[in-house]
């Protein structure tokens, strides 16, 4: 398969163009023309490169890519060294942030819903003008502790979970990775049963005040749904191989 074929598919499927991103998307670099196997991973960096070159992959396609557009660009230093491995084995690096975030069907949000059965309805996390995060509502209330359970099952985590709230969730709000106080802010006007983000934040007392059921699931583990749902899609659409990338950050 063509590299090109894939990166144009990607760049509709993920609707790049209409991203007020401070990351980059798209293609960031190019290797060979021809695609039998395509790395997926959360983040770009040496181990994710060393890993991919180990699976002997031809293209690998991340959520966090190395390009921010506050950061000198300059491929000097480190940011050489790590490009050295793409370069040095031809393998393309396509990177796809908030696009990833968003997708209502392959992306984080959409995907944290799914674990519990529910469908993204209603955009949800104010970014700048546009929308990350989604939320939804459970086809049938359950405890909220089987909530939590649910989604430690399904990322392999031990998340945080303030439960001052309802005792029996229906409704909720997720923004994969870092949500910060904005988009609590926003889940408690709108009267959600459950909060889910990736990174932790201050709002213990917030929380409890207004009685509010918040789970703190991880940044790197609320964010590798999307990748493994996109490269579904691939396989399908394309029949070509496809590897995750495992490098769990902690965070």
């Amino acid at each position: 398969m063509k590299l090109q074929e894939i990166v144009t598919f990607l760049d509709t499927y993920l609707e790049i163009q209409n991203s007020s991103d401070a990351a980059w998307n798209g293609l960031q670099f190019e290797g060979k023309p021809d695609i039998n196997t395509i790395a997926f991973a959360v983040d770009a960096g040496v181990e994710v490169f060393q890993k991919a070159v180990k699976q002997n992959a031809d293209m690998l396609i991340v959520h966090h890519g190395l390009f921010l557009k506050i950061i000198n660009p300059s491929i000097i230093g480190w940011q050489k060294k790590r490009i050295d491995i793409l370069y040095q084995n031809d393998i393309s690096l396509y990177g796809a942030h908030l696009p990833l975030d968003r997708h209502k069907i392959v992306g984080n949000n959409a995907q944290l819903l799914r674990i519990f059965g529910a469908e993204p309805e209603q955009l949800f996390g104010s970014l700048g003008k546009e929308a990350v995060g989604w939320q939804g509502n459970l086809p049938v209330a359950q405890p909220r502790e089987d909530v939590v359970l649910k989604l430690n099952k399904k990322l392999g985590i031990f998340s945080t979970a303030l439960l001052f709230g309802s005792s029996v969730v229906q409704s909720i709000a997720v923004c994969s990775g870092s949500g910060g106080y904005g988009h609590f802010f926003e889940a408690q006007r709108r009267g959600v049963d459950m909060y889910i983000t990736g990174e932790p934040i201050d709002i213990y007392q917030s929380a409890k005040d207004s009685h509010m059921n918040v789970v703190f699931a991880g940044h790197h583990a609320t964010e590798t749904l999307g990748v493994k749902a996109l490269a579904q899609v691939l396989e399908k659409q394309f029949g070509v191989s496809m590897v995750y990338i495992d490098a769990p950050t902690g965070l």
